[in-house]
């Protein structure tokens, strides 16, 4: 009974410490961490290998037999576990306690794709998703009913690549530019869910339950506060941030896949997704507009009227109620809309800061005789180095400097490394003759043009810089409506050419004087020590150039892995030369009648070998973080 106890007890117990003692072997020498799944697959396989392998010795053990075996136990570890890190590297594969969310996520994403894909088919998409292109008429249309029809997701979508002209072609932009994300009013009760949940109903003395206005993500209703003031309340319709979710999922995976393509890396599809997902999340978090609001009112004047926030949370925007009419309704008047286009250039060129969405339902004709703007869910920012850019490149256009404008367009896009900058400047020489020459009347198309002109020489626009020309082609739409045939071209330079005049008066220049030179004192008065320094030395035949080779810790990485791979190999390569020289040596005392010592050294070499190549291998096809 004791025999068998001991038995029952001691062989898992000592299978257990073996399995961990390989395992801390395994990841040792293949300087990984491996998972407990496969790590105890590998040394399970290993034990059985190494016991059929030596099952039918009848010879007594020696310490060359089991040194012997439990080398090729741990070869055998590691080379299953190469095998498996090379065809499944650690990490790729999903713990087990995550398979069950898995599966239920990519049920409903197999869900939302057929649906997506049945409204695709619907609208005459089906030979594009079968790869048999036809003739394109008709598609601009298509595309943009399909992505009206898919939901949320993919109206935010066509909406943002409506103002990528420096992408799609005009018939593109044009259609998707007459996207609407209108949808029925959600039910009062889920209104009333949302707000008892977010905010508590006792915050309001009323609300009313039928919306002023109803889209895809949110709609609004008026309401009193207790303490009367008028608001109106922005809530966010029920389950529409898990289903964006999803359909984020799919666009970014659909992303993925047009990467690999030769045009869709080109374009950067990764990078552009990646965008527009933070862009609707953050557009899904009334939080952000909140602190939208307050970023911009903080720069704006009192030209403009704009909302104070009083409550917000993720899901709920509370805020006050513009008293006006929606400009749509308004009589013309020039003075107006240049005050709104003035308004949003300053927002763009001096504070960076800046309301990205000013279509005609987000302006309002106040009851004071201002212009009221609302929805502050897209804003967008620039930084000064992109307005200074910005600022050059209208101050070229109004010049009409090629040169200025080639060197301040650069500043503005990803430049890339083989640009033909001689071949670019005669290209936009052209289309200054064809757009601002004599007699000719420049319009915001002419923008179109020079997208056309960024796009064929391979250059990237910052999706910051795609805002404002986005931000100012809704703009003009809008302008068009308090004023008929406003230019916008021509009284933005006549903004630019004041805002230059401005800083070239006495006053300005003083000031921008006396900020610089503030700027270069502490330099200017450590200099003459310096100087002194540096002609001493050379006086005295003292003066060197110190260098620090791989002061970066990133260079010192790599050169530090590059030797160890170079050790390595090497180590393993003699290690092999010596087990087969040992090997094909018959001296030597015998281990057992069948063996001698530098046979069993030799194959202790040859696993010690095999070892280190399968870390260099592994190391090889280990994927880069």
């Amino acid at each position: 009974m004791g025999d068998f106890l001991v038995y029952t007890i001691g062989f898992p117990v000592t299978f257990l410490l073996l399995v961990m003692g390989m395992a801390l072997a395994a990841r040792r020498i293949l300087g990984l961490r491996i998972g407990l799944v496969r790590t105890a697959l590998a040394c399970s396989l290993a034990m059985s290998v190494a016991s059929s392998a030596f099952g039918e010795t009848t010879a007594e053990p020696t310490a060359g037999l089991v040194t012997l075996q439990l080398g090729l136990s741990i070869l055998a570890v590691i080379a299953v576990l190469a095998f498996a890190e090379i065809i499944v590297p650690t990490g790729s594969i999903p713990p087990p306690t995550e398979w069950w969310g898995m599966l239920r996520r990519r049920i409903a994403r197999t869900r939302r794709y057929s649906r997506i894909t049945a409204i695709a088919f619907r609208h005459g998409l089906g030979p594009y998703l079968r790869g048999r292109e036809r003739s394109g008429e008709g598609l601009p249309r298509s595309l943009r009913l399909a992505l009206q029809d898919a939901g949320v997701t993919f109206v935010k979508l066509g909406q943002v690549l409506s103002t990528r002209s420096d992408l799609l072609s005009p018939e593109f932009v044009d259609e998707l530019s007459l996207l609407q994300d209108k949808v029925p009013a959600a039910s009062w009760e889920s209104v009333r869910a949302v707000l008892d949940a977010e905010v508590g109903m006792d915050a309001f003395t009323s609300v009313d339950p039928e919306p002023l206005a109803a889209a895809s993500i949110a709609q609004v209703h008026r309401a009193v506060l207790r303490s009367g003031a008028e608001v109106v309340v922005k809530v966010q319709r029920p389950g529409v941030r898990s289903v964006a979710e999803g359909d984020l999922d799919i666009v970014s995976r659909l992303a993925e896949t047009l990467q690999r393509t030769r045009w869709g890396s080109a374009l950067g599809v990764r990078d552009l997704a990646a965008g527009f997902a933070a862009a609707l999340r953050e557009e899904l978090d009334f939080r952000v507009e909140a602190r939208n609001i307050a970023a911009v009112s903080a720069v704006a004047d009192a030209s403009v009227g704009l909302p104070r926030v009083h409550l917000s949370t993720a899901r709920v925007l509370v805020m006050d109620r513009l008293d006006g009419v929606p400009v749509r309704g308004a009589a013309e008047d020039e003075g107006l809309a240049r005050t709104l286009l003035r308004f949003v250039l300053r927002q763009v060129m001096l504070d960076g800061v800046f309301h990205a969405d000013p279509h005609p339902g987000n302006v309002l004709l106040l009851s004071d005789g201002r212009l009221g703007l609302l929805d502050f869910g897209s804003v967008g920012r620039i930084d000064s180095a992109l307005r200074s850019a910005l600022q050059r490149l209208l101050l070229a256009i109004d010049r009409g400097d090629p040169a200025g404008l080639t060197d301040a367009l650069l500043e503005l896009v990803a430049r890339p490394e083989d640009i033909d900058e001689q071949r670019l400047e005669r290209s936009i020489g052209q289309f200054m003759a064809r757009h601002l020459g004599a007699g000719m009347r420049p319009d915001v198309e002419m923008f179109g043009d020079l997208f056309l002109i960024v796009s064929r020489f391979g250059l990237s626009i910052p999706p910051e810089i795609a805002a404002v020309f986005r931000a100012l082609a809704t703009l003009e739409g809008t302008l068009g409506v308090l004023s008929p045939g406003f230019n916008i071209v021509v009284e933005s330079r006549s903004f630019a050419a004041e805002q230059i005049s401005e800083r070239l008066t006495p006053e300005s220049v003083r000031r921008t004087l006396t900020e610089e030179l503030q700027a270069v004192l502490p330099m200017l008065r450590r200099l003459p020590r310096r100087v002194d320094r540096i002609t001493g030395a050379l006086e005295q035949g003292r003066l060197g150039l110190s260098m620090r080779l791989f002061a970066d810790e990133r260079d010192r990485s790599f050169i530090t892995g590059l030797l160890h791979q170079v050790m390595l190999t090497v180590l393993g390569a003699t290690a092999g030369v010596m087990a087969v020289l040992l090997l094909g040596s018959s001296g030597g005392p015998r281990v057992v009648p069948d063996i001698g010592l530098y046979q069993v050294l030799g194959y202790n070499l040859l696993i010690i070998s095999v070892l280190l190549g399968l870390r260099v291998v592994v190391t090889v096809f280990r994927p880069r973080s």
